[in-house]
């Protein structure tokens, strides 16, 4: 393998990932941006020009002028996450750039801070945490800050793939029913009890709502102030998948106005932003993006994402290859 390729990284990763690359391609070849913050338009296109790969994360737009501006020896770009409708694929395609991903590895990890969301919404937890902060909890009372249940309660599920699953599973354990709404007939393993409905049912009978389908025309705003209407009014919303899946601004409409009980948001439309009303609702759980975010799958992340760039530079076809009509046009 030519030790001359470049690969620039628009965060750095956990140590696992830059070992490798290290490694195949020795330290001076392999650059990121160093800064906790999504990187800027105009540094991203400065730095990755002359590239062969660029290692990307979800925060990273990556669309024909980066391509272009990058030169036509770039050979792929690996997304540091699951989804990529940060990157044109099409676009990269033409250009016979590979596009991967990281998939199943943040399948349990995401299920899990669901899980937490799930629970914290429920049972009041961030306004309890935010109240003993405060030296405002005053002792023991039997009406403060009740709850609802979890256990025996109906969970609905809005996108049934890997992650939709995993938070299923869970379900088991707290006898819930199990509901699904999903675009595709998915094949369900004989574990997994659920009910596939329509959206309507989806939206009346659940007392908690999952979200975990990807962000795409069609699911963009699938949840507006008209859904949450039909919702219980004891009922929690969770988002672990895409913001803009929630129409934040209709969400905290919903939330004021006691149209469902509360919710758990772990992405949001225009991060880092947070729409101010959401800001102001005190029965919302908001959280910085954490759902993969366990060193164990953020380090086998930067791994598979290490692997996928070492792979193509070394003329064989990545393991998480998504656009694989980029490879028949060689």
């Amino acid at each position: 393998m030519s030790n001359s390729f470049k690969i620039y990284i628009t965060r750095e990763i956990p140590e696992a990932g830059l070992t490798l690359l290290h490694k195949n391609f020795g330290t001076n070849n392999v650059r990121y941006y160093n800064q906790p913050t999504p990187i800027p338009r105009d540094i991203l296109l400065k730095e990755t020009k002359g590239c062969d790969a660029i290692l990307s994360m979800l925060t990273d737009k990556i669309d024909a002028e980066v391509m272009d501006n990058a030169g036509p020896q770039l050979k792929i770009i690996a997304n540091y996450a699951v989804g990529y409708d940060n990157i044109d694929i099409e676009e990269a395609t033409k250009r016979k750039i590979c596009v991967t991903n990281t998939p199943g590895i943040l399948t349990e990890t995401t299920a899990d801070l669901a899980w937490a969301l799930i629970l914290a919404s429920a049972r009041r937890l961030g306004e309890g945490e935010r109240l003993v902060r405060a030296s405002q909890w005053a002792g023991w009372n039997p009406t403060l800050l009740l709850g609802v249940d979890v256990y025996g309660k109906t969970l609905g599920i809005f996108g049934m793939g890997r992650i939709g699953q995993a938070v299923a599973r869970r379900a088991m354990g707290f006898n819930m029913k199990v509901i699904y709404y999903d675009l595709m007939d998915v094949p369900l393993p004989p574990e997994i009890k659920a009910t596939k409905v329509d959206k309507e049912t989806l939206l009346r009978e659940s007392d908690f709502i999952s979200i975990h389908c990807p962000l795409t025309p069609q699911t963009y705003h699938a949840f507006k102030y008209e859904d949450f209407k039909k919702m219980k009014r004891t009922a929690c919303i969770i988002n672990t998948a895409r913001g803009p899946i929630i129409d934040e601004e209709a969400l905290a409409k919903a939330l004021k106005e006691g149209l469902i009980f509360s919710a758990g948001l772990d992405v949001f439309e225009k991060e880092p932003e947070v729409h101010p009303d959401l800001l102001t609702c005190h029965n919302v759980i908001l959280i910085p993006h954490l759902g993969s975010a366990s060193i164990e799958t953020r380090s086998k992340m930067a791994e598979v994402a290490a692997i996928n760039i070492i792979s193509r530079l070394n003329g064989e076809v990545p393991p998480n290859l998504v656009n694989p009509e980029a490879l028949k046009r060689d």
